[in-house]
């Protein structure tokens, strides 16, 4: 595996798109979840991060040049019963909905697919980091003709990055806590 700089990996792309890293700390006692998001359009690019009781949500900057929401106004990380769910779209609320009733990470996912964002279909990347500091980032495919990067990494030591995906997303590498990759998935 290519290790990467992700200031390097950004800086390289003229359009990032969105993106999630999940890793530890330097001293491995703390979760690190980075998202971030970048616009194409004028309305996409109308948007700021707002703290919310038990996350993040976007909200336009400017609510009089609001377009359209849809794909723009979500909640990209919630906390359900100390797991922390970081998305790029709005499959974060499928995924929290699906923790608090008991079905499971995997089986809310496989009810989503690519945004409707055509010719783009931005794929969706979904992390979570339990309370244990143990964590997981999947995706869904893209389209053959997607158009952003749509970074989906692990952080697994201080400074290193695994290789972004492009068109599909992958599970990170075991952590300490959970040796045995998704081990929650029998719940799907």
């Amino acid at each position: 595996m290519k290790i990467l700089d992700i200031n390097e990996l950004l800086q390289a792309h003229p359009y990032p798109g969105r993106g999630i890293v999940l890793g530890r700390s330097a001293d491995g006692q703390k979760a690190v979840i980075i998202y971030f998001i970048m616009g194409r359009s004028g309305n996409s690019r109308n948007r700021v991060f707002e703290a919310t009781g038990d996350g993040i949500r976007t909200r336009a900057y400017d609510e009089s040049k609001m377009v359209d929401p849809s794909l723009i106004i979500y909640h990209p990380v919630r906390v359900v019963e100390g797991t922390t769910i970081v998305t790029n779209g709005d499959q974060t609320d499928t995924v929290a909905d699906a923790f608090r009733d008991g079905t499971g990470w995997v089986r809310a996912l496989r009810t989503r697919e690519f945004e409707p964002d055509g010719p783009n279909y931005t794929p969706r990347i979904s992390g979570m980091v339990r309370p244990d500091g143990s964590y997981r980032l999947t995706g869904t495919p893209a389209s053959a003709s997607a158009t952003s990067m749509s970074t989906a990494t692990c952080a697994t030591r201080p400074a290193t990055l695994s290789a972004p995906t492009r068109p599909t997303a992958i599970p990170c590498p075991p952590s300490r806590a959970h040796p045995r990759p998704w081990p929650w998935a029998a719940r799907a």
